[in-house]
């Protein structure tokens, strides 16, 4: 008989830090980049540049987390986990309410880097977290959870949000002051969402550290790559997450950006998204009800495959609708590569080194980030201006750019199915 899962309080805490930080990645993913082409626009700068600038803002933030992952990786195997969370929390969700601050693109280029170092370096100390939250049998299912709830929950000020910058005479507010509060609002929110976590969650599996210099830090991640090679089933499964997760992270940082350099409805990219996280919700919790009766390397392969299908959709989209399905579809897949990703490194690793593991799956996770982006970035800059007919249909150099994302997604598979044959032969052993 199936055993009814229960989650317990520290569960239901750490899901709920999900909920948090998914309010700050759904402005980033929709208002923020529509915001930040206002910002260039009224600054003179040509509209064939605004995803090229884009593309290397998020590409210069993922360079800098890279580099902080192997500190941040460190710290959080030590006893001092749950401070060094805090402080990047706080980071993140400082720079996410002073986004409303900046005087110019550029500035706020800036601001939004910190932003989304402190967003990223708080997610190293948070995935470590979920080895000592729960066991090896329920991993799949709570980090699933996480990621559902995050898109469901992230919608309640997201909702908020949008009412005050598509209405803003409603409140007596002018368009900037309207992002301003949107700004302040889901960092209030990314905030209270986090406090349950800190005051329920105390570490129980951490290393003893001979001295804590900084440089340590980077040395051990010598030391981890070093040994982690000897163990070829985690470092191919590293390399596959590479590749695959690298269209991910660009397709979420880069739709809006896509949509409307495409010249599409912005009010209409706005609620395609939302649709987006309403999607993500059934579909995430499916994803880790299936990981009960089928094989988790299965489902992951599966859901990059339909991810190359969906590159291949994007390239050829020219109107609304398209954009709608593109969101419906990504929707689908989204949580589910993301949490399984997650629950199978940590099932694979030991849990007192769990915070060096996911450090380097950091490390990994957001060197793919940073190719992904500056390819889209750059292959856009260098086709400026240019137009192929195909089909019937005239593709502007953006859709050129998406097209690259197939080979990432390609080599993900390849790579992830060799890394799933020799983790079953290890259990086999």
């Amino acid at each position: 008989m199936k055993e009814k899962m229960n989650l317990t309080a520290l569960e239901k805490s750490w899901i709920l830090y999900d909920v948090g930080n998914s309010a700050f990645i759904l402005l980033v993913s929709t208002l923020i980049p529509i915001y930040f082409n206002s910002l260039a626009t009224a600054a003179g700068v040509h509209e064939d540049l605004y995803l090229s600038y884009w593309g290397y803002a998020g590409s210069l933030a993922t360079v800098l987390v890279a580099l902080l992952g192997p500190v941040c990786g460190t710290l959080a195997d030590r006893k001092m986990k749950k401070t060094f969370f805090l402080l990047a929390l706080l980071l993140g969700a400082a720079g996410c309410a002073a986004l409303g601050l900046a005087p110019g693109w550029f500035s706020f280029l800036g601001i939004f880097i910190l932003a989304r170092v402190g967003y990223s370096s708080s997610l190293v100390f948070y995935d470590s977290m979920l080895p000592e939250i729960s066991k090896d049998a329920r991993m799949d299912k709570v980090s699933s959870l996480g990621y559902a709830f995050g898109y469901i929950g992230s919608v309640i000020p997201f909702i908020v949000c949008l009412i005050l910058v598509l209405m803003p005479g409603t409140f007596g507010l002018t368009q900037g002051s309207a992002m301003v509060i949107a700004f302040l609002i889901t960092a209030a929110w990314w905030i209270g969402c986090t406090v349950p976590l800190l005051r329920r969650y105390h570490q129980t599996a951490f290393v003893t550290a001979q001295n804590s210099r900084l440089l340590d830090s980077f040395r051990q991640l010598g030391k981890t790559l070093r040994e982690v090679k000897k163990e070829k089933h985690i470092f191919v499964y590293l390399l596959s997450f590479f590749f695959f997760i690298d269209g991910v992270y660009t397709i979420i940082d880069m739709a809006t950006a896509y949509g409307a350099a495409l010249g599409l409805d912005t009010t209409g990219l706005l609620l395609a998204l939302l649709l987006t996280q309403f999607v993500a919700f059934p579909f995430s919790i499916l994803f880790g009800r299936l990981s009960a009766r089928y094989d988790t390397g299965l489902l992951i392969k599966v859901s990059i495959a339909c991810y190359t299908g969906i590159v291949v959709f994007a390239v050829f989209l020219v109107s609304q609708w398209q954009f709608w399905l593109l969101a419906v579809l990504v929707g689908m897949f989204q949580g589910g590569i993301q949490a399984l990703s997650r629950s199978y490194l940590g099932k694979i690793i030991p849990p007192e080194r769990s915070g060096e593991f996911f450090g380097l799956m950091d490390v990994f996770g957001k060197g793919a980030s940073f190719m992904g982006l500056t390819l889209v970035a750059v292959v856009s800059q260098l086709t400026a201006g240019a137009q192929l007919h195909v089909f019937g249909l005239t593709l502007k150099n953006e859709n050129i750019a998406v097209s690259s994302l197939i080979v990432l997604f390609a080599i993900g598979f390849v790579l992830f199915c060799k890394a799933d044959k020799l983790n079953r032969e290890r259990v086999a052993k």
